[in-house]
């Protein structure tokens, strides 16, 4: 009979704000962060935990205004990637967690570099499933009115970019460029609508459209890490996203030519309709090598 590993759903306090966090597996075993997207949270996680913990310990974050964290009003927090990943290092350190790899998807991209750039490197292998990297990843027709508001931010340009907080629009993330969408739970988009559509959070969400273009700018920065440091990269990317499509994934061998690369028959959400194939190439990439 097969065991199953408990996920447990945590709280921890990092600078005065609560971070939920889900848990898995050994914590003397090689730890693997997972780091989500928008608009979700650490639920688009909620399979792939499980398995991975028999080997792995595995932790979940949500980031500060998504999911069960706390979400403080925009006038009383920062919001940045910056920020973002700060408060990750810091409930790492907190968890006694200082070397460890990374699956990073979406907005968990810019929080990951963050990570792998700090003094130490303390990431040890990158997973990038539809986390981008490169401009060659940028769909334009996706990032066009994202542009637009971060080079004019105000009432005439934020349309385009709040039009992503409607449920259609994360109905759309979820199904967009999936074979068979009837695989997709309704959950997912039910889920993460309800939490970005809390009190408050569309002003949250609107600052960090507008700082994403500083991951832009960090770009050149991870590419010479990675060619300096040349940490594994496995991209297993869902190669209908017109989010971040595949020329993101296919990109990083620029920097890491030994980089795995995967393109799947999926969309921007890839573990709701391959997420047993996206375990099994995780388990097989971090296997140790002989």
């Amino acid at each position: 009979m097969e065991v199953t590993v408990p996920v447990h759903h945590r709280y921890a306090t990092v600078d005065g704000h609560q971070l939920f966090y889900r848990e898995a597996g050994d914590p003397s075993a090689p730890a693997v962060v997972l780091l989500h997207g928008f608009p979700t949270s650490s639920f688009m996680f909620r399979d792939l935990i499980p398995a991975l913990a028999d080997r792995y310990h595995v932790i979940a974050p949500d980031h500060l205004g998504f999911g069960f964290s706390d979400a403080p009003d925009a006038a009383d927090f920062d919001y940045s990637f910056d920020a973002l990943a700060e408060l990750t290092a810091k409930l790492l350190t907190g968890l006694g967690v200082t070397r460890y790899a990374i699956y990073v998807q979406d907005y968990g991209a810019p929080i990951g570099w963050r990570l792998a750039l700090r003094p130490g490197t303390p990431v040890t292998a990158i997973i990038t499933q539809n986390g981008n990297a490169y401009e060659a990843g940028l769909v334009d027709d996706f990032w066009k009115p994202v542009r637009a508001y971060w080079a004019h931010p105000g009432a005439d340009t934020e349309a385009g970019v709040r039009a992503a907080l409607d449920l259609e629009a994360i109905r759309w993330q979820y199904l967009h460029g999936v074979p068979d969408p009837t695989v997709v739970s309704p959950d997912t988009w039910t889920h993460d609508h309800a939490l970005v559509s809390r009190p408050g959070n569309d002003v949250v969400q609107l600052r960090l459209f507008a700082d994403y273009a500083t991951n832009l700018a960090l770009y050149p920065r991870l590419h010479a890490h990675l060619r300096e440091h040349r940490p594994p990269v496995l991209a297993v990317w869902g190669r209908n996203d017109e989010i971040f499509g595949p020329a993101g994934a296919e990109a990083f061998r620029d920097d890491e030519p030994e980089a795995e690369i995967h393109l799947l028959d999926g969309g921007h959400f890839l573990l709701e309709s391959h997420g047993a194939e996206v375990a099994a190439l995780i388990r097989d990439f971090l296997r140790p090598k002989d």
